[in-house]
């Protein structure tokens, strides 16, 4: 599998995280997440092999997060309620995404990129 980097590219912190990835010269196939917004199936595999618990995947600095009043509404979700309302808007996925044979990465901390090899 090739690196998947999904982005939204008007968003700062997607483009610090691609010009690390740039600068280090990692190759990758760049997907906009409104654009080509991950589907049930990809995002559950996802969350599985990452090993991250799944509110970690909503982007709670989003207006689309408080407009929706997620905070208080995860709490009484399902796992499977909440990965159908993250795929039914990649703005409320956490950005960027960076998606290896070895490595899933939720937003960017340099720190954590520095595992990709």
């Amino acid at each position: 599998m090739k690196n998947l980097f999904i982005e939204y590219p008007k968003c700062s912190t997607c483009k610090k995280a691609k010009k690390f990835l740039d600068d280090r010269n990692i190759e990758y196939i760049d997907r906009h997440i409104l654009e080509e917004t991950p589907n049930v199936e990809e995002l559950s595999k996802w969350i599985k092999r990452s090993g991250i618990e799944i509110n970690k995947f909503f982007n709670t600095s989003g207006i689309k997060y408080r407009e929706l009043n997620l905070k208080e509404r995860l709490k009484e979700m399902s796992n499977e309620e909440k990965l159908k309302l993250l795929v039914s808007d990649g703005m409320l996925i956490k950005r960027p995404l960076f998606i290896s044979d070895d490595i899933i990465l939720i937003g960017f901390k340099q720190s954590e990129w520095e595992r990709i090899k």
